[in-house]
């Protein structure tokens, strides 16, 4: 069973920047290609960025591409760079982690496994 504990969320102006980091434990962690999604309120979960076991060409939602980085480390950790932050990106962020194939990412919240519990990201204009 893995846990995966988001971080990193809070209140910013538009144009500023945020860092969300995932800590996932109870796994192994190089085994899971993990996904970024998002969830405004009244709106479905939607996908912002994914990243491979491989981390080669990592995936991202054309609204988030050359804003957002996605990235992975050594230490069990997927972190999301956001950048030029816009108010229509306000909503709570969700880490997800997916079994998957060495160079397989995912669009679909059906294909990852296991979900963090959230972090709200508010942008104010």
């Amino acid at each position: 069973q893995v846990q995966l504990v988001e971080s990193g969320g809070g209140l910013v102006q538009a144009g500023g920047s945020l860092r969300l980091s995932c800590q996932a434990s109870g796994g192994t962690f190089s085994s899971y290609a993990m996904g970024w999604f998002r969830q405004a309120p009244g709106r479905e979960r939607e996908f912002v960025a994914a990243i491979s076991r491989s981390e080669i060409l990592p995936d991202y939602a054309d609204s988030v591409k050359a804003r957002f980085t996605i990235s992975r480390d050594n230490a069990n950790t997927v972190s999301l760079q956001m950048n030029s932050l816009k108010p229509e990106d306000t909503a709570v962020y969700y880490c997800a982690a997916g079994r998957a194939a060495l160079l397989t990412i995912s669009r679909i919240p059906s294909s990852y496994d296991y979900w963090g519990q959230g972090t709200q990201v508010t942008v104010s204009s």
